[in-house]
């Protein structure tokens, strides 16, 4: 069962009720790197890491050990969209994960000795970063794909920026950014929901209702795309190829999804693994990736191997999209395809933690949240047609390539 619930000050709640002794909850703000001014370049996850930093009333060893102590579990994570804030707990320290988020939400106090301290904490983050190629170059190529828009630059921000940043500046982000109805609170478990609701109107409610002002605006590509090489100091040729493709709202989202997860969507038969990997031997990994943004989206394929061979796989690459361009799957190949990918969502929607947290990320942007029987109905429609159209509209164009040599 899935219950929500808003404040009276725009905050809204979700909740999944569980039979697991394990409970999830969180707070998901609709905040994340595209939401930055551009001296503010990597601001949203500072913010991030200093609500760890300390509170009025508590210091950062008691803000790590206050779940820890009862074997639970604190984190958190941003993207160019979202910043989560989240726990796992045994179901009966609920009110105390409850208690602890809120407080380091409206409590943090931002020191300037720990802002420095954390600056250089985030400055040796980003040049771990810069020494991991297969990780950077999603980032890059997002760059090259969104360039002159709020989505392409690093989450992480840059040292320029970071080395400006100060309280004023962090203050200055949160209230503009932090706002009620910016925000979803989260929950699974076996908590009764109107617990849940107690709780946050407790800790929650004294929070000043805003008004939401939406600065987004959706991104414009080049005419023609780009191609680029970067030399690394690396063995291997890391590859990027994409193009633009739809936004979480998009209504062949779905047939988006499961085209992507014919083609490279991380499964051992998939169509590229099966080509490049296995039948020729070219690669350890290549993969194909969505990203569904708010109001667009991206569509990848990444691999990495020999420099020699890097011509050949791309060609494989194009090969194997250009089967998707060329006909319909049967109704065989569809109906397996759907199986795959429902089998795929059956299992993860086991795994709580994360599910919980794509629950979340949902409602937070569209007001809404697909059951697993909800999801499995919307794939059961996807037509052989419906699949093909959606290859066409993403494919019959050239690609963004980035090459790390």
């Amino acid at each position: 069962m899935i219950y929500t619930h808003t404040l009276s000050n725009g905050l809204r709640i979700i909740h999944r009720n569980t039979p697991s002794e394990i409970s999830h909850c969180g707070i998901a703000v609709n905040t994340g790197s595209r939401d930055e001014y551009p001296q503010e370049a990597g601001m949203a996850h500072f913010v991030e890491h200093m609500l760890f930093k300390g509170t009025q009333r508590r210091r950062a060893h008691h803000i790590a050990g206050r779940m820890e102590s009862v074997g639970g579990e604190l984190n958190a994570y941003t993207t160019k969209e979202e910043t989560f804030y989240y726990a796992t707990f045994l179901g009966e320290y609920f009110p105390r994960a409850v208690e602890l988020l809120a407080d380091m939400l409206f409590h943090s106090e931002f020191s300037p000795l720990l802002i420095d301290r954390e600056r250089e904490v985030i400055l040796d983050e980003i040049n771990s970063y810069q020494d991991d190629p297969a990780e950077l170059i999603w980032d890059d190529f997002e760059n090259m794909l969104f360039a002159g828009h709020d989505l392409g630059h690093y989450i992480l921000g840059v040292p320029e920026t970071l080395q400006r940043f100060d309280r004023e500046q962090i203050l200055h982000f949160m209230e503009r950014e932090y706002q009620p109805s910016r925000m979803v609170f989260f929950s699974s478990g076996r908590i009764p929901f109107p617990k849940v609701v107690k709780q946050l109107e407790r800790y929650f409610s004294i929070a000043p209702a805003r008004e939401e002002i939406n600065t987004r605006i959706a991104p414009t590509f080049p005419c023609k795309p780009r191609k680029e090489m970067l030399h690394k100091n690396t063995s291997q040729s890391h590859v990027m190829m994409g193009v633009p493709a739809l936004s979480m709202r998009h209504p062949q989202r779905h047939a988006l999804l499961l085209l992507n997860n014919i083609l490279g969507g991380g499964s051992l038969n998939s169509r590229l693994n099966a080509s490049l990997r296995e039948k020729h031997g070219l690669v350890y990994h290549v993969e194909s990736n969505v990203t569904l943004y708010s109001d667009t989206g991206l569509f990848a394929v990444y691999f990495a191997g020999d420099p020699q061979q890097r011509e050949r796989c791309i060609r494989l690459v194009k090969k194997e999209i250009n089967r998707l361009l060329e006909k319909e799957l049967t109704p065989l190949q569809l109906n397996l395809a759907k199986r795959q990918w429902k089998g795929q969502l059956g299992i993860a929607a086991e795994q709580n933690e994360n599910y919980t947290l794509a629950m979340a990320k949902r409602f937070l942007h569209t007001g809404r949240y697909l059951s697993l029987k909800e999801m499995f109905d919307r794939i059961d429609a996807i037509t052989a047609e419906e699949l093909h159209d959606t290859a066409r509209y993403l494919f019959d164009t050239d690609f963004f390539d980035l090459t790390y040599q």
